[in-house]
């Protein structure tokens, strides 16, 4: 493997991870099998016993796998990563390494709405106490812990509402109580946030989104920041047999080596959005890290190296002229998901939280008007104009 970790961010994006394979393959081969042979038996049995470093079947490891495995890791600044089936598998498996019965979470109101899901739908009966608020409100953060809280969850931004959280000072105040800090990083990514750096001990990632950029496979990620974390996460990965597959982790790698060039585009994208959408006669509010106006624009300018391509924003009309946007839209995709190439939009109220009871909808800041926008990489002035004509429809 190429020593890269002291390499610049774009030449990790291309480089890190990558092994030499015996025929000289320029990019990383994918090794499509489930199982690997043994030299001999007594070759078996050193593998197995951890006595020689190998492979002995995908779900425990595969050198595909890993390279991309190699690459969060570098790219996030952690000690290892583990790549998984989905997002989702992700959040199962720190649910089900750090919590047992009778500990508690406590997690962030707008989190992910399948993450929020697991946890009152399963986890729940399992015995786990959680606990969601506000976590952008510190003060309320530390008056949240109990004696047997053991996890803090963190999601920022937060999906769909844009808040954030300070990441440095939340850690610090977890760990005075011993308390794994874990931050889902999805709408940031590496390349405009390091949680690590900050102090959170896990980073996970849908790497659905902006990691492979292009919607064409579904996974996840977790980076540990150290040795202690990272095994026993590892160990349940393996046990709950949430591993990607081989070709899964060969998308992902080729996606992210545009990542910075990507995001770059996008967030250039989204800013003249923002602004465009803060003038608007039909527009009661705009949620963007990059705007003045912001809340917490300058806490992003201090924990963010971008500002981002996700927008939130409210519609003069609430919930019906939500759904008119949504059913205008020729060029923006109305889709769930986000930090594509292509731009995407959706309203949360009528979509994803539809389900949600509506005094936890208002909560956790989801509101009847709120529009959540991923800016893609299509000409901007486009992407106004499609988003005009169906404003122009309420």
């Amino acid at each position: 493997m190429k020593n890269t970790r002291e390499l610049n961010f774009d030449s990790k994006l291309i480089h890190s991870g990558d092994f030499e394979d015996a025929f000289g393959s320029a990019v990383t081969p994918i090794y499509q099998t489930s199982t690997f042979s043994f030299k001999n038996a007594q070759h078996g049995a050193d593998l197995f016993a951890g006595k020689e470093e190998g492979y002995i079947y995908t779900r425990i490891g595969n050198p595909t796998i890993n390279a991309l495995e190699n690459k969060l890791a570098e790219l996030e600044n952690g000690f290892g990563g583990i790549a998984l089936a989905s997002g989702m598998a992700a959040v199962s498996t720190v649910y089900m390494n750090f919590l047992a019965k009778g500990d508690h979470m406590i997690s962030t109101a707008a989190v992910y709405g399948p993450s929020r899901a697991i946890m009152d739908s399963h986890f729940k009966k399992f015995g786990v106490e959680y606990t969601y608020i506000d976590t952008s409100n510190l003060e309320l953060l530390e008056k949240s812990i109990q004696p047997n809280t053991k996890l803090l969850y963190l999601e920022t931004p937060s999906n769909p509402t844009i808040q954030l959280t300070d990441i440095k000072r939340a850690s610090e105040i977890a760990h005075k109580h011993d308390i794994i800090v874990v931050v889902d990083n999805t709408f940031c990514s590496p390349y405009l946030q390091k949680p690590l750096d900050l102090g959170a001990d896990v980073a996970l990632h849908s790497l659905t989104k902006f990691i492979n950029g292009h919607a064409d496979i579904v996974g996840g990620a977790l980076i540990a920041k150290d040795e202690k974390v990272y095994k026993p996460l590892r160990k349940t990965m393996t046990y709950m047999g949430g591993n990607m597959d081989p070709h899964q982790a060969y998308m992902v790698i080729r996606g992210v080596k545009t990542l910075s060039l990507r995001i770059d585009r996008a967030q250039e994208n989204a800013a003249k959005v923002a602004d465009y959408l803060e003038a608007h006669d039909k527009i009661s509010w705009v949620k963007y890290p990059g705007l003045k106006s912001f809340p917490q624009h300058e806490l992003a300018k201090e924990q963010m190296n971008g500002f981002g391509s996700m927008i939130s924003f409210g519609v003069k009309g609430g919930y019906k002229a939500g759904q008119i946007v949504m059913d205008n839209v020729s060029l923006c995709t109305l889709a769930v998901s986000l930090g594509g190439v292509e731009t995407l939009i959706q309203h949360p109220a009528s979509m994803t939280h539809a389900a949600v009871p509506k005094d936890d909808k208002l909560a956790a800041g989801i509101t009847d008007d709120l529009v959540r926008f991923s800016a893609g990489i299509e000409d901007v002035q486009d992407i106004i104009n499609d988003i005009d004509n169906a404003l122009a429809k309420i």
